[in-house]
């Protein structure tokens, strides 16, 4: 039996070179996929969210995970929750745009439910995303395995700036 190799990057840890695709699912060796995004970014707070929503707004709610998922591990240990349940509403996106209702629902009431205790740090509506992330996730367990979801329709705005003339 040959031996199967694994990715490795530059430090030698095991990653998988495969190109993906919006959704951060992986697509065969040589296909075209989506720029993914650079690990271990530092940024501000306000950047991570402009950030994130610009890929949320294209419908790659799995690369802004990693954008949030970044600011978890390089904030202050104060605000990983935050920035853990930010990336979670986002990979429960992730999941019910791949029609995986059960764990996008899943995933979607457990990042609300972790940032429910902060106020609006850094302008975030956190107010507005716990609504936005539990009327999703039953309109999702609703539909059980009726198809998935598009992404970049029910994208939710992060701040309360972003919010559209007229509310949401």
């Amino acid at each position: 039996m040959a031996e199967k190799r694994r990715d490795r990057d530059v430090e030698g840890r095991a990653r998988n070179a495969r190109p993906r695709d919006g959704l951060g699912r992986p697509l065969p060796y040589g296909a075209p996929g989506v720029e993914r995004q650079p690990e271990g970014v530092v940024r501000a707070p306000g950047e991570t969210l402009r950030e994130a929503q610009r890929l949320l707004d294209t419908g790659m709610p799995f690369h802004a995970h990693e954008v949030f998922e970044d600011a978890w591990k390089s904030g202050p240990g104060e605000e990983e929750a935050l920035w853990r349940g930010m990336a979670q509403l986002a990979v429960g996106l992730t999941h019910a745009a791949r029609g995986n209702p059960t764990g996008g629902a899943r995933l979607l009431l457990r990042g609300a439910e972790r940032i429910s205790g902060y106020g609006a740090p850094y302008g975030i509506d956190v107010r507005g995303l716990t609504s936005w992330a539990r009327k999703l996730a039953e309109r999702i367990a609703e539909r059980g395995g009726d198809g998935p979801v598009d992404a970049a329709a029910e994208a939710p705005r992060l701040t309360l700036t972003d919010r559209p003339k007229g509310g949401e």
